[in-house]
């Protein structure tokens, strides 16, 4: 029998069975939109879960990626930024902007929690109207392999020699798929 205190309590309507991760304890996906939120729970957005509201889904191994997650690579899906809202935390978020290792020029904002330190998304200065939303931070895992399933892999040649590529999804050595 699965422990039901370890998923997120339901709002009236929507999907069952999304584990907990960190102090959330209300993520959701009622078909049309669904939330993502830091690890301590005091920051959540609200995103679209149709084909149309995700623009594109990949992961990155540019240097940026792999520094501002502390980890190999980010795994990242673009949501248009009027179809992205804040339930809670607006007024908590913090951001830090930066240019000087972004490949094509461009500043780079990041939006943080600053009670946690996660990484929720990010906005460049050449694509104003688009946020990369961190699919870690999506709370139902279900969308994860679904919906939010990598279609690129790019700036592979900065990938680590000992990860192998993912399987079936178009490998790019830059950002050329998405131009």
């Amino acid at each position: 029998m699965t422990d039901k205190t370890n998923y997120a309590a339901r709002p009236e309507g929507t999907q069952p069975w999304i584990p907990l991760g960190g102090g959330s304890k209300d993520g959701y996906n009622d078909g049309k939109e669904a939330t993502a939120t830091c690890f301590c729970g005091d920051i959540q957005l609200a995103f679209p879960v149709t084909k149309e509201g995700i623009k594109g889904t990949f992961v990155c191994h540019c240097t940026d990626c792999r520094k501002v997650s502390a980890s190999m690579f980010a795994t990242n899906f673009t949501v248009h930024s009027d179809d992205l809202r804040y339930i809670r935390g607006a007024d908590k978020v913090k951001t830090y902007a930066q240019s000087k290792t972004i490949v094509e020029g461009n500043t780079m904002t990041n939006y943080f929690c600053p009670n946690c330190g996660s990484l929720l998304n990010r906005i460049s200065s050449g694509t104003p109207t688009l946020n990369y939303v961190r699919v870690g931070a999506v709370d139902d895992l279900r969308l994860h392999d679904t919906l939010l399933k990598p279609e690129v892999e790019q700036f592979v040649d900065s990938r680590a020699k000992w990860l192998k590529p993912v399987q079936g999804v178009t490998q790019a050595h830059g950002m050329e798929y998405w131009k």
